[in-house]
């Protein structure tokens, strides 16, 4: 018996205990279903962040005061919690950092304004930034109208504001050039619209352009505390020197902060991609929960059709007994009741992926991530249920074809 006919006697055999197949296949498509949409999801997220990273630079790093947990003050050279970095230690950096680069100088404002033009007005969940002259090209964002802030606007302030898309949208009625010129009301402060940015989308379900941008020396007049800690990002402009920029920042911003030769860094530096490294390991856990949580369910599947195939041979006795007799070895009875167990954990595996990847889809769509073809998921998939298949089939496998022929004719 070829293959081929293996294959369709072992799905007429599926169709005759269709309840029971079924039942046993849905077992099977669940487990699957957890494992690649879960998989799925958090791929897409990863792959979304990527994207959001690689358009704002792959070669770029950012300056933040260091997290450690310890004691404040920074002698005999322990860990400490760093200080923010303040207004005039961004500028000193900004000035002093002599290497191809862009520095850009950033802080942020408040994530609940209200924006208001004429009769309309946005709800209370507007951000708000405050921007020097080199936050466009470091942090990829584009103008689809306008210009960006000039670095005199930027450092001695200015009534300027940049809007994201999502606020052209609910002030001016989708039309960005109708934006351009007019008076916005940040809160209780006007700013006239200069640039309308390009859509960015959203990352992790925060929209990136339901936002607005105001100068940098604004933003530190009307939002700035003394507690407020500036952010500080370089773009490099030449990738391969990424490390030589990383060590020149090091050494300038340990000169700017003032630490002595004993006294460890109470900043650090990340580098945009190192970022996603960081992920990807944060979520190395949660996909090995997620596998475990599958292959749980796909052991009482396979111990679901361990049983139902051992009803199976016990039903079909007769008809393995005849079988034999015609001359079918024990090699042919073998091969066909794992074939019909492999075959239902395939079709189980096959409406499971269907299912995990239109799951994964919709969860990375609500969390803000990009979509993703899992192929790597999906052969998991199909490689789990021919294991599960092959050890669930296995043992009635073995003992359909050690029935003896001549009993098994008897067998009533």
């Amino acid at each position: 018996m070829g293959l081929q006919e293996t294959i369709r006697q072992a799905l007429s055999n599926v169709r005759s205990n269709l309840l029971r197949s079924v039942l046993t296949l849905l077992i099977i498509a669940f487990g699957i279903m957890a494992l690649v949409g879960i998989l799925t999801a958090i791929d897409s997220i990863i792959y979304s962040m990527s994207d959001n990273f690689s358009r704002m630079g792959a070669n770029s790093f950012n300056i933040r005061p260091a997290r450690e947990d310890g004691p404040r003050g920074n002698r005999n050279g322990r860990s400490v919690r760093g200080e923010p970095i303040s207004f005039d230690e961004a500028l000193n950096f900004k000035e002093r950092y002599n290497f191809p680069a862009k520095v850009a100088v950033s802080m942020y404002c408040t994530n609940n304004a209200t924006l208001k033009y004429a009769d309309e007005k946005t709800n209370p969940n507007v951000r708000v930034e405050g921007w020097d002259e080199n936050n466009m090209d470091v942090n990829g964002y584009e103008l689809s109208l306008g210009r960006n802030f000039t670095r005199l606007e930027a450092e001695n302030g200015a009534r300027k504001a940049i809007i994201g898309k999502d606020v052209v949208n609910k002030l001016f009625n989708k039309k960005p050039e109708k934006a351009l010129g007019e008076i916005l009301t940040v809160g209780n402060l006007k700013y006239k619209i200069i640039g309308v940015l390009a859509e960015k989308g959203s990352t992790m379900g925060m929209s990136q352009d339901n936002r607005v941008y105001i100068p940098l020396l604004d933003a530190k007049r009307y939002y700035g505390t003394a507690n407020t800690s500036y952010r500080v990002n370089v773009g490099v402009r030449n990738a391969e020197d990424m490390e030589q920029a990383v060590g020149v920042a090091t050494g300038l911003f340990r000169n700017v902060r003032r630490l002595k030769t004993s006294q460890k860094n109470d900043f650090e530096i990340r580098k945009s991609d190192g970022l996603i490294d960081i992920l990807k390991e944060n979520t190395l856990e949660l996909r090995l929960g997620t596998i475990a949580i599958g292959l749980m369910t796909l052991l009482g599947a396979a111990i679901g059709l361990m049983n139902i195939m051992l009803v199976s041979v016990t039903e079909r006795t007769r008809e393995i007994g005849i079988v034999k007799a015609l001359g079918a070895t024990k090699r042919n009875i073998l091969v066909q009741f794992l074939t019909e167990a492999i075959v239902i954990c395939q079709l189980g595996g096959i409406v499971g992926i269907i299912l995990g990847v239109l799951i994964g889809f919709a969860l990375s769509l609500f969390l803000g991530g990009s979509f993703v073809i899992p192929w790597a998921w999906i052969f998991l998939g199909f490689s789990v249920c021919f294991f599960v298949g092959l050890v669930s089939g296995l043992y009635p496998a073995l003992k359909a074809a050690q029935l003896d022929p001549i009993e098994s004719l008897r067998y009533e």
